[in-house]
């Protein structure tokens, strides 16, 4: 069997332009990724249902309601909430991606 690394791609939050971009390079600060301010947004390696890639903190639709994804420490896994109730979170596993839609980041709703 060949194995083949996953993609590691991100997005970040510029918090002083309040802008959600795509990057061109990262720093990297002892095995630590990191872009000046800057918050970085890693790819779940999951696509909704228009085939929209899906990354942290992204927030996605389902029917009405609003779900956020997250990487959870604790479990080691993405992880989907309510936004309404962000202690009622379960994995986040393709065979639900697919069913939603991505809305948007998490901090472009908070501005």
């Amino acid at each position: 069997m060949d194995f083949k690394p996953r993609k590691i791609k991100f997005k970040a939050w510029d918090v002083e332009n309040k802008l959600l971009m795509r990057l061109n390079s990262i720093d990297c600060n002892k095995g630590e990724l990191v872009k000046r301010d800057h918050i970085l947004l890693q790819f779940t390696g999951l696509h909704d249902g228009e085939g929209e890639e899906i990354y942290e903190l992204d927030v996605l639709m389902l029917s009405l309601e609003k779900f956020v994804v997250f990487w959870n420490e604790a479990s080691n896994s993405w992880q989907i909430a309510p936004l309404k109730n962000m202690a009622d979170a379960k994995p986040f596993l393709s065979d639900t991606a697919i069913k939603m839609k991505r809305f948007g980041s998490y901090y472009q709703l908070e501005n």
